[in-house]
């Protein structure tokens, strides 16, 4: 656009035009920029059933019927700081598209971290292997890594029967689930291995920190999900507790922690028969987030 040239005006019946005055709405509700941004258009392809690249070719189409109803009430959701995963019940991870609900964590970025060095360490993706997934949620680690390993076998496990439903969707829903048997028990008690990898998303953060967490994950995330304790780290030390009896020589424990937790995570490494520390992972920010140890 030239200096000095207006920017196009949106058509007023417009999808566009109805998106942007959600926008604006949900930046009044304390979201930032570009969460309000990418909720209201999410939203927005959820009500019309489009994907991205059909809402920026045919959004400037004027609204269909039924469709501004529909997008309002979802938007007065987000207002109100409701989660968009939830309420569309829908969240990707690892370019699949998973079911979530208030019943499971919704996964985040970081947690791809684990995919990341499962990939790297196991290397031959056609191996006949036996992994753990603890804490498993939804089953989005699971489910990638039954899809990763073609070969392998995996128990995913969790305490809640309502996530372990979730998670059977899923299993199904990405074709996996004559490889990944699903199972509840508490982190991997009911679980004897022997594994070549455990992966674990355990809950940890710390009991103390609820009243900082943003609205989105303190008031509809799952309790049993986030919190570890008073510092944050009384499940990843059952993790990594009970590793080493699970694991075959020479298998890997590729878990993710908390902000400021890594010298503690290192010392319980340390101090756990057979275990050592062979790595950190740091996300995006520069923020260690996943160790992985290896049975020795």
């Amino acid at each position: 656009m030239r200096p000095g040239t207006a920017a196009p005006s949106l058509s007023p019946n417009s999808i566009h035009a109805r998106v942007a005055a959600a926008r604006e709405r949900l930046r009044e509700a304390d979201l930032s920029p570009q969460e309000a941004e990418a909720g209201a258009r999410l939203l927005a392809q959820h009500v019309l059933g489009w994907d991205a690249a059909r809402y920026l070719t045919d959004g400037d189409r004027p609204e269909p019927d039924g469709f501004a109803a529909g997008f309002d009430a979802l938007v007065t959701r987000r207002a109100a700081r409701e989660p968009v995963a939830y309420i569309t019940g829908r969240q990707e991870f690892w370019n699949l598209d998973f079911e979530v609900s208030p019943a499971v964590l919704i996964p985040r970025p970081s947690t791809e971290l684990i995919v990341e060095a499962a990939i790297e360490l196991v290397g031959d993706r056609g191996a006949p292997i036996d992994i753990a997934d603890a804490f498993t949620g939804c089953g989005c680690v699971a489910v990638v890594l039954a899809k990763e390993f073609t070969s392998a076998r995996v128990v995913a496990t969790d305490i809640s029967e309502l996530a372990l439903e979730v998670a059977k969707r899923n299993v199904e829903r990405h074709r996996v689930a004559s490889r990944v048997r699903l199972t509840r028990t508490d982190v991997l008690e009911d679980e004897r291995g022997p594994f070549d990898l455990i992966a674990a998303n355990p809950p940890y953060v710390r009991a103390g920190d609820r009243p900082g967490l943003q609205p989105e994950v303190r008031e509809h995330e799952p309790e049993v999900a986030l919190y570890g304790g008073a510092d944050g780290v009384d499940l990843v030390a059952r993790v990594v507790s009970q590793a080493a009896s699970r694991l075959r020589m020479g298998g890997h424990l590729i878990f993710e922690f908390g902000f400021g937790q890594d010298m503690t995570v290192e010392q319980l490494i340390a101090d756990a028969p057979g275990l050592t520390m062979i790595g950190l992972r740091r996300d995006l920010q520069g923020i260690a987030r996943t160790a992985i140890a290896r049975r020795e």
